[in-house]
């Protein structure tokens, strides 16, 4: 069977799901090195994650359904405020404060799963629906986004 919007990008929130766990472990332990360097690979992996989503999957979606005011703009928002919440990370990497870090990565693990579980199992069934005669070319452009 050939690969969904629906299951690249469910596989894409897999391995950001690792990074971030590894990401966590390395703050609790109080490796900083290996925490910044696990941080800057996170935040890039998230950040290309919602660009393949905004750039590329969400206008191919909301040209073919003309839902411009639906599910996608509510994605837009979230991804909004979860970067956000990234943002404040960084201070608390850069200022080693653990504490404050693991309380807000507490915060953005319980937005990414209740976002994740929205996109799962509604809106990329909807792109996989609607989409399907562009699908493999839609995720091969999110793949270039990735390369890049």
């Amino acid at each position: 069977m050939s690969e969904t919007i629906k299951s690249f990008l469910t596989n894409d929130h897999r391995t950001c799901d690792e990074e971030f766990a590894n990401l966590e472990n390395k703050v609790m332990s109080e490796n900083w090195q290996e925490a910044i360097k696990l941080f800057f690979e996170f935040e890039k992996q998230i950040k290309v994650h919602f660009d393949m989503e905004e750039k590329i999957m969400f206008p191919a979606f909301e040209n073919k359904t003309g839902m411009n005011e639906g599910p996608t703009q509510v994605m837009r928002m979230e991804h909004a405020q979860m970067l956000n919440v990234v943002s404040l990370m960084k201070d608390d990497i850069e200022k080693k404060d653990k504490k404050h870090f693991l309380g807000l990565s507490e915060s953005l693990m319980m937005l990414l799963q209740q976002h994740n579980m929205k996109e799962e199992q509604m809106l990329y069934a909807m792109a996989d629906a609607h989409l399907a005669d562009e699908c493999s070319l839609i995720i091969e452009k999110m793949k270039e986004l990735k390369r890049d």
